[in-house]
């Protein structure tokens, strides 16, 4: 992995630890002895360290869930997913790569594997669509899902989007109608679904794969019915008052958690998964076996009801 990009509430850390590496040469190079001095702003990196990144603000981790070398859907799906073979085409119109999908095994058993996929550059989020996903795409994802249902394979979604494409092109080809459609064929699938936030979950972007029968997040993943700037362009006007939508939307992994949106947060290291992608890999495999393994267990009719009754208790009224 290259060296990671400082995001700009990281800048102090960045700045001690730069003076730090500065002292260390210093001390090698005139052989002088600079021990305190370097335990000392050991000691303050730390307690920085532990400070930034233990009181996170939600816009920061929407920051940190947005950094360009944050794994995605197909560098998880390397690491977890063996025998991975893409499939491809809604068989309808194209193929779409914003979306992604296939079958391959984990832990030796058969699954299905879907999930939104962003660009690494300009190039590739160009062919992505910037993890923006086409009717095709959700169409796609239920042609593999239903194929998944014939064949008894549960199914694993990973979901990291800022939401499905608005543009003229994807309301000419239906793409609310695309969600809806998926929303309500998954929960006819006789067949254990888990979905996993590793990034952005954005609206029915994120929805177009989300029923399932657990839902796991990201520690700095979010998932909300709209983007911060798009919540402040309508409440503000201002896109600038981002940082206070993503306060109010209540779209961190914490929250979500409390008003049992989610089943399990899942860790990351500590600055974000892009700090180390093989730790962030360990945590979510650790937690994706887990509990695809219990819901494994139940029957058929028994996944449907249980699904029916977790999104039909979502939410609170009051009179």
């Amino acid at each position: 992995m290259k060296a990671v990009t400082p995001l700009e509430f990281e800048k102090p850390l960045v700045e001690l630890e730069k003076m730090l590496a500065e002292l260390l040469g210093h001390s090698a190079k005139h052989n002088i002895d600079l021990h305190v001095e370097i335990n000392s702003l050991k000691a303050k990196i730390v307690k920085t360290r532990k400070r930034i990144y233990e009181n996170l603000t939600p816009w920061q981790r929407v920051q940190i869930v947005r950094h360009p070398a944050r794994p995605y859907a197909l560098d998880y799906i390397e690491r977890i997913v063996s025998n991975f073979t893409e499939l491809h085409g809604d068989r309808l119109y194209s193929d779409d790569k914003a979306l992604v999908g296939g079958v391959g095994e984990i832990d030796g058993k058969p699954v299905l594997v879907l999930g939104h996929q962003k660009g690494r550059n300009t190039k590739e989020n160009i062919m992505r669509n910037f993890g923006c996903a086409h009717p095709e795409g959700y169409r796609k994802a239920l042609r593999l899902m239903k194929m998944a249902h014939k064949f008894k394979l549960p199914i694993i979604c990973f979901i990291d989007t800022p939401g499905a494409y608005p543009g003229i092109a994807a309301e000419e080809r239906h793409i609310a109608e695309a969600i809806a459609v998926n929303i309500r064929e998954m929960f006819n699938l006789e067949v254990p679904i888990i979905a996993v936030v590793i990034g952005e979950g954005g609206s029915g972007g994120a929805l177009g794969i989300g029923v399932a029968d657990r839902v796991l997040i990201l520690e700095n993943a979010y998932y909300s019915v709209i983007s911060p700037e798009g919540c402040a362009s309508i409440l503000w006007k201002d896109r600038a008052y981002a940082p206070q939508a993503a306060e109010a939307l209540k779209m961190s992994a914490e929250n979500l958690l409390r008003m049992k949106l989610v089943d399990t947060i899942i860790p990351e290291p500590q600055g974000g998964a892009h700090y180390n992608w093989d730790k962030a890999t360990e945590s979510l495999r650790g937690e994706l076996v887990k509990h695809l393994d219990e819901v494994s267990k139940l029957g058929a009719k028994q996944l449907l009801e249980q699904r029916y009754e977790r999104y039909r208790h979502y939410g609170k009224f009051t009179e």
